[in-house]
């Protein structure tokens, strides 16, 4: 192939670099650059597996890498061009840019570049696959999934953007290789490369708008998902609770909505479900969480189009707290109904589900006071997420300590954000953590904007601080016995957990 060196490198994650027919076998040598990350290191693997020959890069070793090369897979460490000399398909992220060396190499030599998605869609054929999107929930809701499948014995793979927590306190890798023919996906739309997938179901578990850096508003965001419910083979299972899924619904062409199973709280005959445009309904009723214990506890109303027989209900118990966790188990168990696990038994799995890495986490517990990690990052996230945590700590004072994720998502929704903090009594905002994004192109956009929205919300103290190690150890001096304190967003915030704990208690040292 000759190459056109004078054309610009262009990645673009929604181009659909395969045809709907093409297998892993047109791939050739594939070398995967950030090889180590949680979303492609078991692409590497699976593709491993399939007989592919694989090599990759990093910056640095982890102990994905060191898996990976215990396997075979060659790994380079430096991204440099001459790593992909030997490959016929480089594979990016969305994290890398058109300027890596390693993309200019493979661009200037005429080798195909394809993103991730590419390949996830590749290996969703001949595969059971259930993918997971939403605005918020996926990580959750696959790791339910993937959890209930593994604990029934369907040894299932995933490919999940988190880890999860394991009973003993270890953390389980987000990506797994298994012998089964399930395979389940979180199904990211951030930038529209979820249309490439084609699973046996699809879950959403919500389409409240978000990312309208890419999608623009909210008519096309919902409409992504229109079309990403359409390309399901088998079912769809969405959650009729959030009105932007339930629009989803509504929207879709009968005959695909006639293999939809919408899930929630609503009573079925309620008219603002507006008929569910002819799809099942799984009812979540009686959901309660006992008292100071964090255990959610509800049963679920299966229909027939769900367990392929009779009507059932079957009680669950969750160890996650939350009403948004109960819809989260909701869908995991409708999805593993379908794939053949009896309900009874999907129950007993999820029981034991400890919740992902990063969802109400607990960090500790110093001079009777309590840090919590969590990952919300969108303001009915952490209303969500405030709502449990007076149903977990109805007696305590809870403080939070928020880093907002993107200066866009601050800018389009930072009414939205006062609104959810203030569920809680006293809220530090820190400097915003950018991510793929620049201060520069959003002046003006910072911690204050959040504070600013806040202003005449009565009971609750707000306060911008740009410094995040500041801030910590400013909520830390803030807290007294009995208080819990939250680490909130999806940035590195989740390091300040343990600089609060070690203020607490160097403060408990020097009062002793």
């Amino acid at each position: 192939m000759t190459a056109d060196t004078t054309s610009p490198i262009i990645l673009n994650p929604e181009h659909a670099a395969f045809a709907d027919d093409e297998t892993v076998d047109a791939l050739g040598a594939t070398h995967f650059i950030g090889i180590g990350g949680a979303g492609m290191s078991v692409l590497a693997e699976m593709l491993h597996q399939r007989g592919v020959a694989v090599s990759g890069s990093d910056r640095e070793r982890s102990a994905k890498t060191d898996r990976l090369e215990a396997l075979g897979i060659t790994v380079a460490f430096g991204q440099r061009a001459e790593n992909v000399a030997g490959a016929d398909t480089i594979v990016y992220s969305s994290a890398i840019k058109p300027d890596n060396p390693e993309i200019v190499a493979a661009h200037e030599a005429g080798k195909r570049i394809v993103h991730r998605s590419d390949i996830l869609a590749l290996l969703m054929h001949g595969r059971r696959a259930v993918t997971v999107a939403g605005a918020h929930g996926k990580t959750t809701t696959s790791s339910m999934l993937a959890h209930v499948l593994e604990h029934c014995g369907a040894d299932p793979s995933y490919a999940i953007g988190g880890s999860i927590q394991g009973r003993d306190g270890a953390v389980i890798d987000g990506g797994h290789v298994g012998g089964g023919e399930a395979l389940v996906a979180e199904a990211d739309e951030s930038d529209g490369s979820f249309e490439k997938y084609r699973p046996q179901i699809a879950v959403i578990t919500n389409c409240e708008a978000d990312h309208l850096d890419h999608y623009g508003d909210e008519a096309h965001y919902r409409a992504a998902f229109v079309e990403h419910a359409g390309h399901a083979t088998g079912h769809i299972v969405i959650c009729a609770d959030d009105p932007n899924a339930l629009a989803v619904l509504l929207a879709l062409d009968p005959a695909v909505a006639a293999h939809a199973v919408a899930y929630g709280t609503t009573p079925a005959d309620d008219p603002a479900l507006g008929g569910l445009n002819g799809a099942a309904y799984v009812h979540i009723e009686s959901e309660s969480e006992s008292a100071e214990s964090g255990a959610e506890h509800f049963t679920l109303h299966l229909p027939a189009a769900v367990t392929a027989g009779a009507d059932v209900e079957q009680a669950v118990s969750l160890e996650v707290p939350g009403l948004h966790n109960a819809r989260n188990a909701a869908a995991a168990i409708t999805a593993a109904v379908l794939l053949g696990v009896s309900p009874a038994d999907a129950a007993g799995a999820i029981a034991s589900f400890r919740g992902a890495v990063r969802r109400f986490q607990i960090k500790g517990v110093v001079k009777q006071v309590t840090v919590v990690d969590d990952y919300a990052h969108h303001p009915t996230e952490i209303a969500a997420l405030l709502d449990a945590a007076r149903r977990r700590y109805p007696h305590s004072v809870i403080r939070v300590l928020f880093q907002p994720h993107l200066f866009s998502r601050t800018k389009f929704f930072a009414r939205e954000f006062a609104q959810a903090l203030s569920k809680a009594d006293d809220v530090i905002v820190t400097g915003i953590y950018p991510a793929r994004e620049k201060q520069a192109d959003f002046p003006g956009v910072g911690p204050v904007t959040i504070v600013r929205e806040a202003q005449g919300m009565t009971g609750v103290e707000f306060r911008a601080v740009e410094d995040m190690e500041l801030a910590a150890r400013m909520m830390a001096m803030r807290a007294h016995h009995g208080d819990v304190v939250f680490t909130v967003g999806a940035g590195d915030i989740t390091d300040m957990g343990e600089v609060i704990l070690h203020a607490l208690e160097a403060h408990r040292e020097s009062c002793d």
